[in-house]
């Protein structure tokens, strides 16, 4: 049984697409294609092909367009199968179908109460069940040991309920294809920041969840000058305890060394550049850290895969900007056709109107243009490329404010401040993982270095996937590259980004503390609004790994 809202046939008014090719893709792309994205009767039948995939998510993005619905949806359809372009995978998976989830990320907050601690939990296990991922802050629960004054009791502090948190996700699988995928932020000046870093070392709890400390000004100013730190309450802001920020600055970065968690998110320096502060402060980011995002906001991601801009007369600016275009209004609509589990969400979504676009195969670019990736010419060339791309979506986002509107929040945002032309979108650029949909597009993830000439992703339940790439002479693997390049490459990035950037600073399995502790020091003092440090080997389980070498090979 074919249900007919995936019927991708021809109707009238929508240009007939079964004459044109299917995309060219990897075998690995098929495979992951057929496992999470493309359409499956009640039996778990793969009744769809590729291309019919793209039609569908074609056909719904154009379907809101009030005129020329079938120009929009050629171009939708034709950007997308030459792997120019990518959405988010819930737009990829859910465009089209019955109460479409399209949001690739949620931030919730969490209130210091059972009762909000609870809601919030059943909100997060609706999205997590249509396809989306969630970031929250348990900043505002109070602390282990302080008393429950209604009921009489003693509070068991944020912990406790992230794992529950955890368990939840781990038993709700998203959409019947992807496991739940959270970030938990915890403020530094928490009373129990110290059970925070420390609450994955084991490697065997709260796996379902990225962790960052929420770092504040105050923090980084007393680390730098190895003052002291007070630790506060949060509901009354009591002070509770003094510690030395060195000692408290140690612990993330032994845990980071030990298990990669936790990151760093500057909260201050995100809600410097918050577009719309009088909509609330922003506390948590998404699942990868590159939306920031206020409580109930949810945000629609999009990838250009700049390696297809590379000819042999050099990059290919005229296409990009023409491409830019037709992302940001792709993206734009899908917030016109997302299905919101949550009114809230819906609710200031709209308000905002925030998108996320971005790049992959950067790597891949660099490479075929000779470039080495830890070189000043690759940060020259990810400067130009960035800003191009974030002035451009910019002005696309002013198009499409004089056809259909600013976003409703606009009067007193930062960009009204700044005295800019009205625009439809709140934020319009960000840099994303792109872990699967850079596997569709068969280029190289993000603005990641190429992990190695030969690898693993383990991005299936249970399935190894053997990735092969040419690194070219004199190309460092990722972990060959020095963290001062790989800050400054995300740095470099991030000024051009209304939102942030997500990157890890792969290291060797032999660095050091030193080597974790330089990284989060130089992110902060270069402009990054986060940071994700990941030694080699440092997990039992990792999403890329080397094959084994025999040892008399």
């Amino acid at each position: 049984m074919v249900f007919s809202s995936f019927n991708t046939s021809p109707v009238a008014g929508f240009f007939d697409t079964s004459v044109l090719m299917e995309p060219l893709l990897s075998e690995n792309a098929k495979l992951v294609l057929e496992k999470r994205y493309l359409s499956q009767d009640p039996l778990g039948n793969v009744v769809e092909t590729p291309k019919e995939m793209f039609q569908r998510v074609a056909r719904a993005v154009a379907s809101i367009e009030k005129k020329e619905k079938q120009k929009w949806e050629k171009r939708f359809f034709k950007f997308m199968t030459a792997l120019k372009f990518l959405p988010n995978s819930p737009t990829l998976m859910n465009a089209g179908k019955p109460h479409g989830q399209l949001s690739a990320c949620y931030v919730l907050p969490i209130e210091d109460s059972l009762d909000g601690i609870f809601e919030t939990l059943k909100y997060a296990a609706k999205i997590h069940q249509s396809g989306g991922g969630t970031g929250f802050s348990f900043s505002r629960l109070r602390s282990s040991g302080s008393q429950v004054k209604t009921s009489r009791g003693i509070a068991s502090g944020p912990v406790s309920f992230m794992k529950i948190y955890d368990e939840t996700t781990e038993i709700i699988k998203q959409g019947g294809v992807r496991r739940g995928a959270n970030m938990a932020v915890l403020r530094i000046d928490h009373p129990d920041i110290f059970e925070f870093i420390n609450s994955k070392r084991d490697q065997k709890s709260i796996c379902n969840f990225n962790i960052s400390v929420g770092a504040t000004e105050d923090f980084m100013c007393a680390l730098m000058n190895d003052k002291s730190f007070i630790l506060k309450e949060p509901s009354t802001r009591k002070a509770i305890k003094e510690v030395k920020a060195t000692e408290l600055f140690d612990n993330i970065v032994q845990s980071a060394w030990e298990c990669g968690d936790p990151g760093l998110v500057f909260l201050d320096r995100i809600n410097l550049f918050n577009p719309t502060p009088k909509c609330g402060e922003i506390e948590s980011t998404n699942p990868c850290g590159e939306q920031p995002l206020l409580p109930y906001e949810s945000c629609n991601l999009g990838s250009l895969n700049v390696s297809a801009y590379v000819k042999e007369n050099g990059f290919d600016w005229d296409g990009f900007y023409d491409d830019i275009k037709i992302a940001v209004r792709f993206l734009d609509n899908v917030i016109d056709i997302n299905f919101f589990p949550i009114t809230k969400s819906k609710k200031i979504t709209l308000k905002n109107r925030k998108i996320g676009l971005g790049v992959m195969g950067f790597a891949d670019a660099l490479l075929l243009q000779k470039i080495p990736y830890d070189s000043e010419s690759a940060v020259c060339f990810g400067e130009k490329l960035m800003s191009f791309l974030d002035h451009v979506a910019k002005l696309a986002s002013h198009e499409l404010a004089k056809q259909k509107g600013r976003f409703p929040n606009w009067k007193g945002s930062l960009w009204d401040r700044l005295g800019y032309p009205y625009l439809r979108n709140a934020t319009v650029s960000t840099v994303a993982p792109t872990g699967t949909i850079s596997m569709i597009a068969g280029c190289s993830s993000g603005i990641e270095p190429i992990f190695s000439d030969i690898y693993y992703k383990n991005v299936l339940s249970g399935e190894k996937l053997l990735e092969v790439h040419q690194v070219g002479e004199g190309w460092k693997p990722a972990w060959e590259v020095s963290v001062e390049s790989h800050i400054k490459m995300q740095a470099v990035f991030q000024r051009f980004s209304d939102s942030a950037v997500s990157k890890t600073v792969n290291l060797h399995e032999r660095a050091t503390t030193e080597d974790v502790k330089k990284a989060y020091i130089l992110a902060y003092e270069m402009g990054c609004k986060g940071i994700t440090v990941y030694r080699d080997k440092s997990r039992l389980k990792q999403v890329l790994e080397m094959p084994e070498v025999c040892s008399n090979c």
